[in-house]
């Protein structure tokens, strides 16, 4: 009999003895819950005062000057978008591997996204493919720090300084994590991020947006901070004049619900996530030299790390095992004892939505509606971001080597044996993902 499980064999996880802790996310303890009920009880859901403190102490630790709450890291980066300026016909760069709301609301300001190529190890924007994007009407670039991985700043902050463009990071994957000893958030010109319950910092439904510019922090306040678009937050002149409106028209306030949680999770966040860039390593170390399988893992001799390695992922080389899809060799893992899925977000360039949606009724597709040229043209030279494969792995949440083995091992018995499952491989193809964003237990994003 083989000793693969999907043959029969003996799995390699014995989930019956996993303790819960070992994914629990996030670690809620008596203090995150006296926090959020001090707030409920007193009625201060709406209020500011929470919130308030968080900003500064999430200022503080990002080592920025200000910051902002937001009700989600959607409305935080489509601010951050806001603060840069964006308006009818401009465009913001973007690695097309990413979960929607790195670009999409580009469509709400009338501007568009041209999405640029990522590269093929750090699945973070290749700054070699920048430059092929721009154009006269590029406002900024969208850096996403995907899966945890720090893109490579120095390149693209030379090129975007070199034309004169801004820099948005999107760091909901990466809070507190570092590109050669310095913070992730602090290279762009301005940072958004999600801070929903999904991620490595967690505190229910809530944004952030952070920046050292203060003509930025206050249009991204007057955008859709109604009841903060006064004098005592707003000094930019020209923005005073529309005091008590949001400018967007929307209303971004976060609930103190959230914020409050906010502030216990910060108190322990860099503590937690030591622990699980620990547990990963290890996990990773246990695959070494494994054919068809690579670490989607930053080298840290410079400083760098992963933060709370958001939703881990690894590299998959079917070259190495005779073409085997990352379809087959997953599901032969979820038979293991693990639920790992094929691909993470689809390249975005591939939805419709990005290709000939027209639902706000302009003369063209609303991604061309206000261009000068049609970038969907460039979407052609996309090629790593359409055929790159990679699986979900584990996401430890605690170092427990006796656990982290054996769901080490469920990989490498799939990979080492993986002749045995060519014969029954349908081969359904590379472009596996989803548009949504899910670890093997829930929705995340």
């Amino acid at each position: 009999m083989s000793e693969l499980a999907i043959f029969g064999g003996k799995p390699a996880v014995d989930e019956k003895i996993i303790p819960e802790s070992l994914f629990k996310w996030p670690i809620v303890t008596k203090e995150d819950e006296e926090a959020v009920l001090e707030v409920l009880r007193r009625g201060a859901m709406s209020g500011l005062d929470v919130t308030e403190k968080f900003e500064k102490e999430f200022a503080q630790w990002q080592k920025r000057k200000y910051a902002i709450g937001y009700c989600n890291g959607t409305m935080a980066l489509q601010a951050a978008m806001y603060a840069c300026k964006m308006g009818a016909g401009d465009e913001i760069i973007c690695p097309s591997k990413t979960y929607w709301a790195s670009c999409l609301q580009a469509f709400n300001l009338n501007s568009t996204v041209v999405f640029a190529d990522i590269h093929p190890t750090s699945l973070c924007i290749d700054p070699n493919d920048i430059e092929r994007c721009i154009g006269p009407r590029t406002k900024a670039i969208m850096v996403v720090h995907y899966l945890g991985h720090p893109a490579d700043m120095d390149p693209i902050m030379e090129i975007a300084k070199k034309h004169n463009i801004l820099v948005i990071e999107d760091v909901s994957h990466a809070q507190g994590g570092m590109y050669k000893g310095r913070m992730l958030g602090t290279f762009g010109h301005i940072a958004a991020m999600s801070i929903m319950s999904g991620k490595s910092l967690a505190a229910g439904e809530m944004g952030m947006l952070a920046t050292d510019d203060k003509e930025m922090y206050d249009r991204a306040m007057a955008y859709c901070h109604y009841e903060r678009n006064n004098s005592k937050y707003i000094t930019t002149e020209y923005l005073q004049k529309y005091a008590s409106m949001p400018l967007g028209g929307v209303k971004g306030r976060v609930n103190q619900l959230s914020s409050a949680m906010a502030r216990v999770q910060l108190k322990y966040y860099e503590e937690r996530t030591a622990e699980i860039r620990k547990a990963m390593k290890y996990f990773w170390s246990l695959l070494e030299g494994v054919p068809g399988l690579r670490a989607h893992m930053v080298d840290e001799s410079d400083g760098s790390n992963m933060a709370g390695w958001y939703a881990p992922h690894g590299l998959y080389c079917p070259e190495e095992l005779e073409g085997l899809s990352v379809e087959r060799f997953c599901d032969a893992v979820r038979k293991e004892g693990f639920g790992a899925s094929p691909g993470a977000n689809k390249a975005l360039h591939m939805h419709n939505i990005f290709k000939d949606y027209n639902g706000l009724n302009f003369e063209k597709p609303a991604r061309i509606a206000f261009t000068d040229r049609d970038v969907r043209e460039l979407d052609k030279e996309l090629m790593v971001s359409e055929q790159v494969q990679v699986y979900s792995i584990p996401w430890f949440k605690h170092y427990m080597p006796e656990y982290i083995e054996m769901y080490a091992n469920a990989f490498k018995k799939v990979a080492l044996n993986y002749k045995e499952l060519l014969a029954g491989d349908e081969k359904r193809g590379t472009e596996s993902g989803r548009w949504f964003f899910y670890s093997d237990k829930k929705e995340e994003k």
